[in-house]
């Protein structure tokens, strides 16, 4: 089910009251489609919203926005002679963009007296372990002078094999970086439905998720937002990732009025995605969010319970198959007989050795590639599951 059975809608929604009144650090995402209009930046917008985060800023929380429309911007600015379709075409126009959504977001905060700084990541910057420490503490410091983090892609320079798939997928790293809360994301839509609003006029909105699966991804679609790269189903596969790793997330409407204020007065607007474990820290957040997939093996129903219920590490012996080839130290995604994605982890070995080794046990290892070696496949200390 997409949504819970075995909680009351009250008692669910004082679940996201009691979520939003204790977080501390607050990681709001917001849209193209919100911060734009025909004419590029809506700066009526970008002022309303800013005026919301800065009166969250001024209670005592801190803001840490994560914020698309560069590309939009600058394709405004240049008055519509260019439509970039290449990727050096639209690093161009996000180059452009940049300073102008920068200067309407300084403009708009310094009315109510808080000052921004521009931080532009890439993901191919963060997966050496120290960059993204590194990009941990800049935040931090940041956080700590009261100073709001308005941050982007690096669209100039990021390559499209190491991009995030859009600022969904950044907004996510980004919790972890600053070891936020909450994640709010600001859409041109007023949360999940069980079909596409904008074709069908019977569609419901899903008010809660408690487990987000295969049936609940299908919802979504494929189409892509109306200015940007993420649609419906990238904003699923982003809460799908921070709930796994114990923050809540929240999608609602940017354009609601006064949207960021009402929910952090108790308002139940939007879908509310329950975290689904504990919150975890360290290393894995780093391996789960910053780090490219290289290659996925299929594991058995037994290992798939071994690692989500006894929080085991994944032996040789319940693994059916792999795909991809890539080398010992990678990342790889661990999926279930049904292509459930299960966890994401750092391989002791490569996809070569994996493929001798698998479905047989432990103590065969030395046996059949030559060399001693771990008995685990990956170590549960370098594991994220996902379910």
């Amino acid at each position: 089910m997409a949504c819970s059975t075995t909680m009351s809608k009250d008692a669910r929604n004082q679940i996201q009251k009691e979520v939003l009144d204790r977080a501390r650090h607050v990681v709001i995402k917001v849209g193209s489609a919100v911060l734009t209009d025909d004419s590029g930046l809506d700066m009526d917008m970008i002022s309303h919203l800013s005026s919301q985060m800065a009166r969250l800023q001024a209670s005592g929380r801190k803001v840490i926005l994560v914020s698309s429309g560069a590309v939009a911007a600058g394709m405004a600015k240049m008055e519509g002679r260019i439509q970039p379709r290449t990727i050096p075409e639209k690093q161009a126009m996000a180059a452009i963009g940049q300073a102008h959504l920068m200067q309407a977001y300084e403009e708009a905060f310094e009315e109510h007296g808080f000052k921004v700084a521009q931080v532009l990541l890439t993901r191919a910057g963060l997966i050496p372990r120290n960059r993204y420490v590194n990009a941990k503490n800049t935040l931090k410091t940041l956080i700590d002078w009261n100073i709001i983090p308005i941050i982007n892609e690096n669209d100039t320079v990021a390559t499209e094999e190491l991009q995030f798939t859009d600022n969904d997928a950044l907004s996510v790293l980004v919790v972890n970086l600053t070891e936020a809360d909450v994640l709010i994301t600001l859409s041109d839509i007023d949360g999940l439905y069980d079909a596409d609003p904008r074709d069908n006029p019977n569609a419901r909105k899903i008010s809660q998720v408690e487990k987000i699966d295969r049936r609940l991804l299908a919802l979504a679609g494929s189409a892509p937002g109306r200015a940007g790269r993420g649609g419906m189903k990238s904003k699923l596969e982003a809460a799908r990732m921070v709930t796994a790793c114990g923050i809540p997330m929240i999608i609602a409407a940017g354009r609601t009025r006064e949207v960021i204020s009402r929910l952090f007065e108790g308002e139940p607007l939007g879908t509310f995605f329950h975290a689904s474990r504990r919150r975890i820290y360290g290393r894995k957040p780093w391996i789960a969010y910053a780090l490219e997939r290289k290659g996925t093996i299929e594991i058995d129903d037994g290992a798939v319970k071994a690692l989500k219920q006894g929080g085991g590490s994944l032996l040789p012996v319940g693994i059916k198959r792999v795909s991809g080839d890539f080398h010992k130290g990678d990342c790889i995604l661990c999926i279930d007989e049904r292509g459930e994605e299960v966890a994401i982890g750092l391989t002791n070995f490569d996809s070569a050795e994996i493929r001798k080794i698998c479905g047989k046990k432990s103590d065969r290892i030395q046996g059949i590639i030559g060399r001693k070696e771990k008995e685990e496949v990956i170590h549960r200390d370098d594991m994220v599951t996902l379910l």
